[in-house]
């Protein structure tokens, strides 16, 4: 990554042709609309020129004028000394409307030149509202330099911050570099002691969790607690029924990969988004069209300009992170539900959001039911694979923020069926040792153990877990679940208790049933039955979406999960819990036998 030091002249110079946009011209000399329009040609050396001319041939305002208007020429052309020189002579109670926040525009930024960030931040310390709207890209700007120059990481990536929902394109991508190394000088200590004082929707807190990101950490969840379900029937203004929060979407684009290796996925999601569509019996079914999101960012792009084009008023889509990312980076005239979260942190576009199955959610909780359950100590054993490795940091996060510890961790490789070192490695800590191994000893009160891992895996290490005489109870990811029902090879699972999509195990009102639904479609059972689960959201969530940004506190009860979605736009999943029993996965509720903790 580039260095702060080039990055800062770099989008100074980018954002210098903001400085004149909107400043006042005096008009009513030829001299000085000749100077005007030199100005606006890129003329700037002659610019500068006649205005000074201009300013030693008046008085009293005008003279005031042509002088800021010099400066404001000649810290375009990079002078900032010659500029300096310019408004010396300037006496600020001449000046009008914005030219007096203009001077001290021009004063804060030599004031930086010359190592002054005291006397910068100073003179930057006019109200918000009193910043006309084409200044504050300048004034924040300045800000963050000078809260940088003055040591205060966190006040500079703050401003930057809001700074970057006022640009676009190269301007955007070069601050947000600049935010991401702001804060890439503090150590993890500090910054996740500054998220952990911010509040849920504080515009730094999505930087600071993608500056922990890059260094393989994570930040605990807000896990979403709604209270209120969307679509309550209430009385409208005919004297009929309507559903609150419901807003009719007349054209929906879906772009998603059709080819190459996520096309299975692709076809999952597509056929949950279609049988929720035909499910729907609201008499407002939008006009469908689907579109080929293609291989790399730039195709997504380019099928979401041609959805436009062809009259979307809402795009699903696309699928991958990449391409999300880069689409949320664009200038996006439709809004978007984009059916990912990009991993460079990207939040979604006012009025856009974006929906995934994250492992993190998962791992967060996971962490989150066992510390409900009274289980204080954790240990840890997971696949070794990507979606395993962010499960198992997320579950970290969130059961050390909230007291509990991890006494041990482990990774088991595909392939590797001798699971006892790992198991020594995470859970030896949490057994009963005054008991010897293969007696039947029980964990220590308290204790559990979480496992991010496939089925097969799964089913060798429980029988292992037992062998070394260490009961405690078992959670896990979905990914445990293998979505089939196959008592003959899941016994060995009974007892471990996961967390997945609700429509795997319980009917959800204004879905299809889907014990029916699977005979018909392969993709509604197995493994594809939580992206079929997902599509039918994705359709669900279309008419609602408005709502349910402006109301946090509001869920829709969807197939994967209560759906919430934060301030940013993040569409958060809160799972349903199940247990494994003879084999066969059943809502926790009704198991056979409760959940018992030691």
């Amino acid at each position: 990554m580039r260095s702060i030091k080039y990055l800062v002249p770099l989008l100074t110079l980018l954002l210098a042709a903001c400085a004149t946009t909107d400043v006042a011209v005096r008009s009513g000399t030829s001299a000085g609309n000749h100077a005007e329009q030199l100005a606006s040609d890129g003329e700037l050396d002659a610019a500068a020129q006649e205005f000074l001319a201009l300013a030693d041939g008046s008085n009293g305002a005008d003279s005031a004028h042509y002088r800021l208007r010099a400066a404001e020429v000649l810290r375009e052309t990079g002078d900032l000394d010659a500029a300096a020189q310019a408004i010396e002579a300037i006496r600020r109670k001449r000046l009008s409307g914005d030219e007096p926040l203009r001077l001290d525009l021009i004063d804060a930024e030599v004031a930086l030149k010359r190592g002054d960030a005291q006397r910068a931040s100073a003179l930057l310390a006019a109200s918000e509202e009193s910043i006309p709207p084409g200044l504050r890209v300048r004034v924040l700007e300045l800000h963050a330099r000078a809260a940088a120059a003055s040591g205060d990481r966190f006040a500079a990536a703050r401003f930057r911050a809001q700074l970057d929902s006022e640009l676009g394109g190269h301007d955007r991508d070069t601050n947000r570099e600049q935010i991401i190394e702001t804060l890439g000088a503090l150590d993890d200590a500090s910054l996740k002691a500054r998220a952990g004082s911010l509040r849920p929707d504080d515009s730094l807190l999505p930087w600071i969790e993608q500056a922990l990101r890059l260094r393989g950490q994570t930040l605990p969840r807000d896990v979403p607690r709604p209270q209120r379900p969307v679509g309550t029937l209430i009385p409208d203004s005919s004297n009929g029924m309507q559903r609150e929060g419901f807003n009719e979407v007349r054209q929906v684009a879906v772009i998603l990969p059709l080819s190459g290796q996520v096309a299975g996925v692709s076809q999952s999601i597509l056929d949950g988004f279609f049988a929720a569509y035909f499910s729907d019996d609201s008499g407002a079914r939008p006009l469908l069209r689907t579109y080929d999101a293609g291989k790399t960012p730039q195709d997504a792009i380019a099928a979401y300009q041609q959805a436009v084009a062809d009259g979307a008023g809402f795009v699903v889509g696309p699928l991958l992170r990449e391409a999300v990312g880069e689409l949320f980076r664009q200038s996006l005239p439709v809004r978007v539900l984009a059916l990912n979260h990009p991993d460079t942190g990207e939040v979604p576009p006012a009025g856009s959001a974006e929906f995934g199955l994250l492992p993190d959610a998962e791992g967060a909780q996971a962490a989150e039911r066992m510390l409900d359950l009274g289980i204080l100590q954790a240990a840890i054993i997971a696949a070794d694979t990507d979606w395993a490795e962010r499960a198992t940091r997320a579950f970290r996060a969130q059961f050390e923020a909230r007291g509990g510890t991890i006494s041990g961790e482990a990774r088991v490789r595909e392939g590797e069926f001798n699971y006892r070192t790992a198991i020594l490695q995470a859970a030896q800590k949490i057994a009963d040792v005054s008991a010897p191994e293969g007696t039947g000893r029980i964990a220590q009160p308290g204790t559990g153990i979480f496992i991010s891992m496939r089925p097969q895996q799964a089913r060798l290490l429980l029988p292992q877990l037992k062998l070394g005489g260490i009961n405690a109870p078992v959670f896990a990811t979905s990914h445990v679940n293998s979505g089939e029902v196959n008592p003959s090879l899941d016994r060995d699972l009974d007892g471990v208790e996961f967390c997945d999509a609700t429509w795997l195990f319980s009917p959800v009102p204004g879905r299809p049933d889907r014990n029916e639904i699977s005979r018909d479609l392969s993709s509604a059972s197995g493994l594809g039955a939580r992206l079929f689960a997902f599509g039918m959201d994705a359709y669900a969530l279309l008419p609602f979406m408005d709502w349910l940004l402006a109301h946090p506190d509001t869920y829709l009860d969807g197939a994967s999960g209560q759906l919430a979605v934060d301030s940013f736009g993040r569409i958060h999943r809160l799972l349903a819990w199940a247990r494994f029993s003879d084999g066969v996965a059943r809502p926790s509720q009704g198991a056979l036998s409760p959940l018992t903790v030691p």
